[in-house]
């Protein structure tokens, strides 16, 4: 670096120093609140570790032991069930796919409710998006454990458990999209007498409805995870074989239901993030 940009980097730090005082020379004061905030969190960490019980010793035995299962997953075999694997897979699909469809169905309209620019009542706002809130706090898999004691073990209660969590999320992620549509298409519409409804439907939806598709395809390339996660508590499709494999200590089958739900959100992941960039309007990276 010659002399000159050494100079002009100079003169540059100068003026930021001059410009941001509080950064380059914090004073006392700032200086122990950082030092304190740093140490509360260090303490924290610590406190955390030795109250959970953390401890090397079973680190260090727990992955030898993670050593040996991997050793007995290979070579991944499905044995003499494979149909019943393939069956357990397309019903963790269907369970991602109707539940992903019915919670976009049922939020949907909520999401218009909790949109500012469409219901102007503060009151309605609040309730309908502290709603949408308390259901997405609720995790799927104890939405799951919910509708296992009211409708039975089954791939039932799975399709509500991914419905109900999804509502909350579809409503928040719609209502958010609602927010920011364009309003000269629905002043459009009622330049030339159109009623509200006219305006969410000319005015609006156009507008939101690419952006809902591209993200009711990302949910249920996730909602593909998640269903095999709920089926591990009996809410039906491949989780329910691989946690009977996982209890029976048949890794080598567990490996290959592992390899089957891999290769099936690859998939899925793929096809449904072509299909989002087409939807939206862009073109997908060749990969």
């Amino acid at each position: 670096m010659s002399r000159t940009s050494l100079l002009l980097a100079d003169v540059d730090k100068a003026r930021l120093a001059q410009s941001y005082p509080n950064i380059f020379r914090p004073s006392p004061f700032q200086r122990l609140q950082t030092i304190a905030i740093v140490g509360a969190l260090v303490g924290l960490f610590l406190f955390g570790m030795v109250w959970l019980g953390f401890s090397f010793e079973k680190l260090v035995t727990g992955i030898s032991r993670l050593g040996v299962i991997l050793g007995l997953m290979f070579p991944p075999s499905p044995g003499n069930l494979l149909n019943l694997y393939l069956k357990g897979l397309a019903e963790t699909l269907a369970i991602a796919f109707l539940g992903t469809m019915l919670g976009a169905i049922l939020a949907f309209p909520l999401a218009f409710i909790a949109a500012k620019n469409v219901v102007g009542q503060r009151i309605v706002h609040f309730l309908s998006r502290r709603f949408l809130d308390t259901i997405r706090g609720v995790d799927t898999l104890i939405w799951a454990l919910i509708f296992i004691n009211v409708v039975g073990l089954g791939p039932f209660a799975g399709i509500l458990a991914v419905a109900i969590s999804d509502v909350g999320s579809f409503g928040k992620l719609f209502s958010e999209a609602i927010e920011t549509a364009d309003t000269k298409p629905v002043d459009g519409v009622t330049s030339t007498g159109g009623s509200t409804l006219h305006q969410i439907r000319f005015g609006i939806v156009p507008q939101v409805l690419p952006v809902i598709q591209s993200q009711v395809l990302y949910y249920f390339e996730s909602n593909t995870r998640s269903a095999t996660v709920i089926g591990i508590v009996g809410a039906g499709g491949i989780g329910l074989y691989l946690s009977n494999e996982i209890n029976q200590q048949n890794w080598d089958h567990v490996a290959f239901i592992i390899l089957m739900i891999l290769v099936t959100v690859a998939a899925i992941d793929y096809i449904s993030g072509r299909a989002r960039f087409a939807i939206i309007g862009r073109r997908a990276n060749p990969v």
